[in-house]
């Protein structure tokens, strides 16, 4: 249930351009380094950081130009969307992602791509806007930074008559989810021991969308 009497830090959220690519991949990787999820699939205890970096720089990359890339100031925090209608990876990028993960993470990809794959049969078909990424660089954390950049985001997509879905990855997370109107909807095991929550925001009925 939303709460009514939570308010988000403000934030000045701007489009991110590929200028910002590299800051907002340190943002993204740092962000994920010990998320429950992640930090299994990119296997960072034994592989380090090398295939989180290469696997976000690529999703970042291939989304910018949908316009749907945001960030705060200095990337302290990013969030990358997918708008309804488009692939996640333009197909180049698609191509690119296999080998590149082969390569960082050898023997190992294959837990990733089926846990990739378990995210993909997932995704509801009905039309949104995708939380594909939120995340706070680990020296603002705490802030309110991610949240803030969220909910500027939500509005935006609320001026739309939009509706968002998101997963989350690590559990402590749902209840700022909850708070910004999402309501989990589902969820889905990457192994015997990680489960993921599947999170679903209505479009806002209060917002006047021919104002």
């Amino acid at each position: 249930m939303t709460d009514s009497a939570y308010r988000p830090r403000p934030v000045a959220a701007r489009v991110a351009t590929a200028d910002d690519l590299e800051a907002l991949t340190e943002t993204l990787t740092l962000a994920f380094r010990e998320d429950p999820v992640w930090s299994w699939g990119f296997s960072v205890r034994d592989r380090g950081l090398e295939g989180l970096r290469a696997a976000w720089r690529l999703y970042l990359g291939s989304a910018i130009g949908y316009g749907w890339v945001w960030r705060t100031k200095d990337s302290a925090a990013v969030a990358l969307w997918i708008p309804p209608g488009v692939p996640d990876l333009l197909p180049e990028d698609e191509e690119r992602f296999e080998p590149l993960m082969r390569e960082a993470l050898g023997s190992e990809a294959e837990r990733l791509f089926g846990a990739f794959k378990r995210f993909e049969e997932a995704r509801p078909s009905e039309p949104h806007y995708y939380l594909s990424l939120l995340g706070t660089h680990p020296d603002h954390s705490g802030q309110g930074w991610g949240m803030g950049l969220l909910a500027d985001n939500l509005a935006r997509i609320d001026a739309e008559g939009g509706a968002a879905y998101l997963e989350s990855s690590n559990p402590a997370n749902v209840p700022r989810y909850e708070r910004l109107g999402f309501a989990v909807c589902d969820e889905f095991a990457v192994s015997d021991e990680i489960s993921v929550a599947q999170m679903w925001r209505e479009p806002n009925p209060l917002v006047d969308h021919d104002s």
